[in-house]
Order: C-alpha cells, then structure tokens, then sequence
C-alpha cells in the first residue's frame, strides 16, 4: 500500500484532506511517471523560471533561490548520467518527482518551490515547450526529405514518365514534375508544422489551477525566460487548452499520409509491371525462401506505420470531444499518443529521406512508357480545338479513331493521314509535329505545368525556398 494519504509522502502533492490512503491498484494505474519523465528537460526549466519569480516577489531568497536552482541542475545531471535513478522512482508523476528530489536534496526548503501554482499549469507549459521543440525537429527533418526529392528531381530533369489517372496511364510528363508534385506536398506540411509550433508558443505559468495566482509573479517576465512569446491570455482556458497538441497531431497525420501516398508511388514504380524504379539494396529487403527477390520493404513500412500517427490524432480528439471546461484528469491521456505520433513521424522522415537519397530511375523504362502513342489522344483533340472544332466533338472524334486502331491492332499514330481525315477533314499535315512526346511535353507551358522550362523553373523555386527555410530555422 502507498504511503498514508493524510501525509505529504514520497512522490505525492496531495493528500491532506483525505483519512485513507489510495486504493493501492487505481494509484498505480493514475500514475504518469512512466511517461510524463520525457518532459523533465522541461519542469526543470520552468522550475528554475519559478524560482526566480518567486525570489523577485520575496517568498525566496537569494540564498533560498540560489541553492533551489543548484538543486535543479544536479537534478538534471544526475538524470542524465543515472537512467536508473527515474527506473527506481516511486514518483506520482513529473511534478512530484522533482519535488522528492529537491526536498531529499534540500530538506523542508524543497517544498517552497511549489508556492502559488499547479500541476494543471505545470504540465500544460511542460507539454507546450515540448511540443514547440518536437515541431521545430519535424521542421528539420521535412526540409531534408524536401531537398532529397529536390535533388532526385535534379538529377532526373528532362527524364519522361507517363502521368496516370485512376492508374492508367493518361498523359506523359517529367519525372522530375512528378517529384516536384510531393516536393509541393511537403512545403505544405512544413505549414501546418510551424502553425502548430506557433500555436504552442503561449506560456501558462501564473494560471493557477484555473483562476490565476494570486501571487504577484511578473507572467511576462516569466514566458521571456521560458523563450514564449506570450502568456496564456485566460487562465480557466490555459488549464484545459490542448488545440496545439492536436495542431501538431493534425500536422503530423498529414504528413504521415503524404509519406503514404509517396511510399505507394515508389512501392508501385517497383514492381516488375512498371519497372520505373530500381529498388536500392540498402532500403530493401529478400526472401527467406525466394532467392532472386528484392522487396521494397521500406516504402512498405513508412505506408504500414502511418495509421500509427493518425491514430494519435483520433485517440486524443476522441478523449478531449466529451470535457467540460478547465481541467479534467482525462488530460493525462494527451502525451503518450503525442509522444508515440512524433517518434514515429521522426522515423518515418529519416527512412524515407535515405529511401529518396538511393532511389534509381529506369530510363530506358520510363522513356518507353511515356512514348506509347495513347498517351497523345489528347495532342490529337487538341489539334482539333485548334482548328475550330468544338472540344466535345473533337474528344468524340479521337475516341472513334482510338477505338478502331483496337480494332485494328496498329497503333492509331501508324494510320496513314487519309485514314484519319476519314475521321476528321481538319487533320493535315502538320498533325505528325504535334504528335511526338516533345511536343506534348512543351505544349504544357503554363505556370505548373509539365513543360520543360517551367519544371526548371519550379525546381529553381523549390531549392530557393529550401534555402529560406534553411536560414530561418
């Protein structure tokens, strides 16, 4: 059985007003230390905040303050240096934790540091600094797999590939436009990241429980030594505001699900139907009974993890969905899926920034697929459009002429010009310029589009935002 709940006892802030102790499996079942310790970098650094608040208010003095704060950093170190020690600990959570140590350290003045807060504030500055530090390393880490699909993009410039729709193959395009196509996806996510790292960027100390403190601490003094750019602006919502863990689980879901959708690309372009993509050694796996097998097990695995990160996101949304206003101990539930989302995330961006790093096109593959003629249908109604006739019709006339090259079984580019003017009397005979994948590759010469020109141009765009992104992290 836990200490007597009657008395302060080893990691636990509370228990005056109770006359038995805790039923010994539910204390053991609310405690949090096993994973709120990920956040002692952090109560350390509001704790030391703390203290020279409360030194500037008069309830510490310099002395008083001076080895509170001495206390603190061998704390740190001896953390550090001593897994073992929070292995050992009986402590509540975090919070309590800390305050066993500083009293085992500093007697009776342990206990002053906690004068005029709350856990409730504790916690919700410990979380947001975390979450402020997490977003920045995703940042990182998103503008490294950005610059590799960059690089990959560069070294495959001018390189054809056919572009699909419904995974059939509609009209050629670069591979490096294609590339470009995720580069824009993760530029967006590197949006949502920093909204989210700014949304966390409020501090709550000075929030009390709920109502505020009524101690005279400088609030803004103490979110500037914090690295905040503000405090909370109410304190009842400071408690309870979890909108910046769920900014960041969003933001990491997205993204998750855009490593998917480039896993599934690169998974597909592997295979010997498409033949694109040569798988590289150091990012696959074999057979443990097929010898000749190479199988892109990474991009399999950064598709298969992401449902990890998206439930991070539903398992918190689904806890905060039913809470009344200020805090509730359901809140306990808000780091371990955060936590478990953004070590994944992590890993995800590592493997598949190494993945884009040794990925390989199959020129010979690519250039193949992308000049099958039934790419060019749409050069063809185009050509028509160009010559007057009505979109509608000029779709209805390739379509017919597509249909009886089937028929045929020639490819419809091979009928002879008479053939095709049986269909339409608008084709002439500059048709056959209009009909190479050159030309269509040019002909798509608008601001994004596929054109040669415009995807150096957009890879030039890219790699100066890298370059911004770089130099303002």
């Amino acid at each position: 059985m836990s200490s007597a709940a009657g008395e302060a006892g080893p990691g636990k802030l509370w228990g005056g007003r109770f006359n038995r102790a805790p039923d010994k499996s539910f204390y053991e079942f609310q405690k949090s230390f096993s994973f709120d310790r990920r956040l002692l970098p952090y109560e350390l650094a509001v704790d030391r905040a703390w203290a020279r608040a409360l030194e500037r208010i008069d309830i510490l003095s310099a002395q008083e303050t001076k080895q509170t704060l001495e206390a603190l950093a061998a704390i740190g170190e001896r953390a550090s240096l001593e897994p073992k020690w929070l292995d050992a600990s009986t402590a509540e959570d975090v919070h309590s934790f800390v305050e066993q140590a500083l009293v085992e350290s500093l007697g009776p003045l342990g206990y002053k540091l906690h004068t005029g807060r709350s856990r409730n504030e504790l916690v919700a500055t410990d979380f947001r600094m975390f979450v402020r530090d997490a977003a920045t390393q995703t940042l990182h880490r998103l503008h490294d797999l950005s610059a590799a699909l960059a690089g990959l993009a560069e070294r495959n410039l001018g390189l054809p590939m056919p572009g699909m729709t419904h995974l059939q193959h509609a009209q050629p395009i670069l591979v490096s436009h294609f590339l470009l196509a995720h580069v824009e996806t993760f530029f967006r996510d590197i949006e949502r990241v920093s909204f989210a790292r700014n949304s966390a960027d409020a501090c709550p100390m000075g929030s009390g429980a709920l109502a505020g403190c009524a101690l005279p601490v400088d609030r803004e003094m103490i979110a500037r030594e914090l690295d905040f750019s503000r405090p909370t602006a109410n304190s009842l919502d400071a408690a309870s505001d979890r909108d910046f863990a769920l900014d960041y689980l969003f933001a990491l879901a997205v993204l998750a699900t855009h490593i998917s959708r480039l896993a599934e690309d690169f998974v597909l372009f592997s295979s010997q139907e498409f033949g694109f993509l040569i798988p590289p050694d150091e990012f696959s796996t074999g057979s443990s009974l097929m010898p000749q097998k190479k199988n892109p097990d990474s991009w399999e695995l950064l598709r298969g993890k992401t449902g990890r990160v998206v439930a991070g996101l539903f398992t918190l949304l689904v806890t905060m969905k039913g809470l009344p206003s200020s805090y509730q101990r359901d809140l306990q539930e808000d780091k371990e899926p955060l936590f478990a989302a953004h070590d994944q995330a992590s890993g995800l961006l590592e493997v598949a920034t190494g993945a884009v790093q040794a990925a390989r096109f199959q020129e010979s593959r690519l250039r193949q697929a992308a000049s099958d003629p039934a790419l060019l249908s749409t050069e063809a109604a185009e050509y028509l459009v160009r010559r007057g006739v009505p979109f509608r019709h000029a779709h209805e006339i390739v379509g017919k002429i597509i249909l009886e090259a089937e028929r045929s079984g020639v490819q419809w580019t091979d009928f002879p010009l008479e053939k095709l003017q049986s269909f339409s009397p608008m084709f002439k005979q500059d048709l056959r310029a209009a009909l190479t994948l050159d030309a269509a590759l040019a002909a798509r010469a608008v601001p994004g589009g596929t054109a040669p020109e415009r995807v150096q141009e957009a890879l030039a765009a890219a790699k100066k935002k890298l370059t911004s992104l770089k130099e303002s992290r």
